[in-house]
């Protein structure tokens, strides 16, 4: 848990659940969170015994609003902000199967937060939104990146330039979430998608998250040369345990 309590782990069964527990904000990020959520991943990818992470927003109101704008204010110049803790790579580096469950705002760095998922289970009341450049920047947590992946180039550029929102409904027609359900649901639906993949081989899912990732990064032979090697150390993981069991 965080020292102020606005980014926790909590551990039910083989589900990690991070939450970001600033409701009366609309969970809004602070620098203290952008830590603080790279502390809980590394906490969830460390547990041997957690095999799937949710991160969840707090409250009925918001998933995550993006970044608290006077937080923002906090930082001296724009050279401090270049090399700030970035909370994005960290979520991008846990091995396990990651789902966001969203609901109502996911504006900004929250709607990027959920971009940096596997999964995303999103509530009706969601409604998505990139406003940076309306306030005279980009996104810099991965939008551009996994928009373009998930939605294609044009989607892509409509989303980031126009700023406009967009509900869940939308979102779901364009590939950027897998499952949309009734308001109050998102969190026990991705609990149940949850249980299911954690039901499978840690070491099969983890490898499966693997091969998709690399998918987007390389070509087919490579990526099959890849695959294979994923593969070969599952089989490892089977006899070992076999052995075990014998």
């Amino acid at each position: 848990m965080s020292s102020d309590g606005n980014i926790y782990l909590e551990r039910n069964g083989a589900i990690g659940e991070i939450v970001l527990n600033r409701p009366q904000k609309h969970n809004a990020l602070t620098p203290r969170m952008y830590r603080d959520i790279g502390q809980a991943c590394a906490d969830l990818d460390a547990d041997d015994n957690l095999r799937v992470g949710i991160i969840r927003g707090a409250g009925d109101r918001a998933f995550c609003a993006g970044s608290d704008i006077k937080a923002l204010e906090g930082y001296e110049d724009f050279w401090a902000w270049r090399n700030r803790y970035d909370y994005i790579p960290p979520i991008l580096a846990v091995r396990k199967p990651l789902i966001a469950a969203t609901k109502g705002w996911a504006l900004g760095g929250g709607m990027e937060i959920a971009l940096a998922c596997d999964l995303r289970v999103a509530a009706r009341s969601t409604i998505f939104s990139a406003p940076e450049v309306a306030l005279g920047w980009n996104g810099a947590g991965g939008a551009a990146q996994h928009l373009v992946r998930l939605c294609g180039y044009g989607r892509a550029m409509q989303v980031l330039l126009t700023a406009q929102r967009f509900d869940a409904e939308t979102a779901q027609g364009w590939g950027m979430i897998e499952m949309l359900v009734d308001v109050g649901a998102e969190t026990d639906a991705a609990r149940e998608l949850a249980t299911s993949i954690a039901a499978h081989s840690s070491v099969a899912t983890q490898a499966v998250k693997a091969a998709v990732r690399n998918a987007g990064d390389t070509t087919v032979s490579q990526g099959l040369r890849y695959d294979n090697e994923l593969m070969s150390l599952c089989f490892a993981k089977v006899e070992r345990d076999k052995v075990k069991s014998g």
